[in-house]
């Protein structure tokens, strides 16, 4: 397997790491960048990213899933820290419509932290293509009552895009993609991330793969009657988890095949349709593991980054079951080898992924069109995190001064 890029030696376990993922597949390409004490350590790509088998470049775009609502909330941040936004004001203070329904008192760090029960989409629309309607998704959610979830974390997968995306809207006055040009992208120097991205840069975006379903278990899963069903079942033996709002909440009332369309990227869905580099979400983040400033360009008061990333809740998500420990639109992230409790970030269905942990000054992005996996991504971002952590502390045991990065254009045996 070719691995394309460059690495600090001290990283060089990455490469190996993508080589063997990317041979695992045999479907699509992922590239992979690395931030570390404020320094880029690691950047390098490999395999395709279309069914043509072309390869994939330094520059090569992914739809990244949920790993935007991580992008989503620091553009929340930005605001917050300019005055701009108060986390415990109430939503409909920037966003009046939102006050329908008896919603009136839901704050901006309650929709931040999945407590605003407004979790389920699949009986909020009646086609997976309303997505594609900014208005009509808005206006929808603004009119809708909040559940019985309310005030419990109860992962809002693809509501919370409008949602929050909307708040960002009232609150700065522009459309969202202008806003995150000229609050992120420009100031970092970013190329390459986007929510609702121009044709502009179609020629790099790579195509996703579809994912493999069993016969019969997607029916299974996706049986609205089957699972009020399994719901029931559940309640009577105490189980603390729903079955019938984790499906409300994750699928729409169809198989969502507008990410695998064309244009799929054009309209923003800012809980899950972000075009991505690693490049661009490993230096968001390590802006963030920095307190808010990278390269002389200050983006956040270290107040403002130690506030948003603080743990909000600990209790189980009632979507998703496991505790995520909601930060302020962000998770905990996650290792091979359990939970990095300093870590915070966002993970995506397919297998993209982004963190920064302050603590060990340290950032990690991943980015692939090879779709695999549940929500919140699968083992491949957890294998990489846990090789640059492993690398982090070799680097902080033995290599005080940084090495210069060595080229990965080299043929790296992988795992067959």
């Amino acid at each position: 397997m070719r691995i394309h890029g460059a690495l600090d030696p001290t990283f060089w376990e990455l490469a190996r790491t993508l080589a063997t993922q990317v041979a695992r597949r045999r479907a699509g390409g992922a590239a992979i960048c690395v931030y570390h004490r404020g320094r880029k350590v690691v950047d390098i790509w490999a395999g395709v990213r279309d069914a043509e088998g072309r390869p994939w470049q330094e520059d090569t775009l992914a739809l990244s899933f949920s790993t935007t609502k991580g992008v989503l909330a620091t553009l929340v941040h930005v605001l917050a820290d300019r005055g701009l936004l108060d986390y415990d004001a109430p939503v409909a203070a920037y966003w009046p419509e939102f006050a329908q329904a008896g919603k009136e008192r839901i704050t901006v760090r309650e929709l931040l932290t999945h407590r605003a029960g407004l979790a389920p989409i699949r009986t909020l629309i009646d086609r997976a293509e309303r997505m594609l309607d900014w208005e009509h998704m808005t206006r929808v959610l603004a009119a809708a009552p909040a559940g019985a979830h309310a005030q419990a974390p109860a992962y809002h997968a693809l509501t919370f895009g409008w949602l929050v995306g909307e708040l960002v809207q009232r609150v700065g006055g522009r459309p969202l993609g202008e806003l995150l040009a000229s609050e992120l992208v420009r100031p970092l120097g970013l190329d390459g991330l986007y929510i609702g991205a121009p044709a502009s840069v179609d020629h790099r975006v790579a195509m996703l793969t579809r994912p493999r379903r069993v016969p019969g278990l997607a029916h299974v899963i996706e049986s609205r009657p089957l699972t009020v069903i399994w719901s029931a079942v559940l309640q009577v033996l105490r189980v603390p988890f729903d079955p019938l709002l984790s499906l409300d909440a994750l699928l729409p009332p169809e198989r969502p095949d507008v990410f695998w369309s064309p244009d799929a990227h054009r309209t923003p869905i800012p809980a899950a349709n972000g075009l991505f580099t690693a490049r661009s979400l490993a230096r968001m983040y390590a802006m963030l593991a920095e307190g808010g400033s990278l390269d002389g360009a200050r983006i956040l008061s270290t107040d403002t980054v130690r506030h948003a990333t603080a743990v909000q809740t600990t209790e189980r998500d009632r979507v998703l079951v496991f505790p995520m420990h909601w930060r302020l639109g962000y998770h905990s992230a996650f290792t091979t080898r359990g939970r990095l409790a300093s870590g915070f970030g966002h993970f995506g269905y397919g297998g993209s992924g982004a963190w920064a942990c302050p603590e060990r000054r340290l950032a990690v992005a991943m980015v692939t069109n090879e779709v695999f996996g549940g929500p919140l991504g699968d083992f491949r971002i957890a294998e990489i995190g846990s090789g640059a952590l492993r690398a982090a502390r070799r680097a902080a045991a033995g290599q005080p001064e940084p090495e210069p990065l060595v080229p990965a254009i080299r043929v790296v045996q992988a795992a067959q």
